[in-house]
């Protein structure tokens, strides 16, 4: 039901009377009145008593009237609440970002933000790169940061940072001490991976492809704590971003040289959806906060 012939019979109820009613409501009366009489039809039973041109609400009327203040100021209330979830400066923001990211740049972020709007809300979902987009285009999310592998259709994604991809080796492996190395020095050697659908496996695959080698997956992990603990074992080496607590493994860090080592990080959203204020003002935000850091 349309709540036009709610808002209409509400003050027909009120006046008793359909001339000062369709005044106030600037529509003509036989308008006013045809949607009452709609209204009837459709409810299945006469809410008024009607005597000449007097009307008089009746019981049904009276009945029906209590239920339709409360649909309509429930109406008034989802109004105002949708109105402050996109209110510029502290409406809410649906955030989708990989897992490397929540260890150290997401927080960092917010706490930056929080500074310039603290009423401004977040909704955050950590995922890999496949189930963001997937929560994007269902409408789950209102943007996400994540790589540029593979997006999807319709999906806006600009770019805001490279992320360096660096060796992990285990403490006892011939190559500690190098400074740098290139990727020949040790593309044979057993790889310690993130699983598939991962946007890190999908910029590792690459890479070797790249520079002509075939990754030589020894155990694939879900999350980079988990690769970094195998590394730490002895049991292959990888290719990890530096994030924050890799400092409590015995591995040491290498620089690769390669200029394609790395990944793209950008900010994604849907380009046929509306984008409400508060999330257009965090993604102008998001991209200022990335070119000054």
């Amino acid at each position: 039901m349309e709540l036009m012939p709610l808002i209409y019979f509400k003050l027909v109820a009120k006046l008793e009377n359909m001339s000062r009613a369709a005044e106030q409501l600037h529509i003509t009366q036989p308008a006013l009145s045809k949607s009452i009489s709609q209204l009837e039809a459709s409810l299945g039973v006469p809410l008024f008593d009607r005597n000449g041109r007097s009307i008089r609400l009746n019981r049904y009327g009276k009945f029906f009237l209590e239920r339709t203040e409360l649909i309509l100021r429930e109406y008034d209330r989802a109004r105002e609440d949708l109105t402050n979830l996109i209110a510029p400066g502290q409406g809410e923001v649906s955030i989708g970002f990989m897992h490397t990211l929540g260890l150290q740049v997401i927080p960092a972020l917010l706490t930056d933000v929080r500074n310039v709007y603290p009423q401004m809300k977040f909704q955050l979902t950590q995922s890999n790169s496949g189930v963001l987009l997937h929560k994007l285009e269902a409408g789950d999310l209102d943007l996400c940061l994540i790589s540029s592998v593979e997006l999807g259709h319709h999906v806006h994604w600009e770019k805001l940072w490279d992320e360096e991809l660096f060796l992990i080796v285990p403490y006892e492996h011939p190559l500690v001490g190098e400074q740098s190395v290139k990727l020949e020095q040790f593309a044979a050697e057993p790889f310690i991976s993130i699983k598939k659908g991962n946007s890190l496996r999908k910029s590792v695959d690459e890479l070797y492809r790249q520079e002509g080698f075939v990754l030589n997956v020894a155990f694939e992990g879900e999350e980079i704590h988990t690769v970094a603990g195998l590394v730490e074992s002895g049991l292959g080496v990888s290719l990890i971003p530096h994030i924050k607590g890799l400092e409590q493994y015995r591995l040491h860090v290498i620089p690769v040289a390669a200029e394609n080592c790395k990944r793209e990080i950008g900010i994604a959203y849907m380009e046929n959806r509306f984008i409400s204020a508060v999330t257009e003002q965090f993604s102008t935000y998001v991209k200022q906060y990335f070119k000054e850091n």
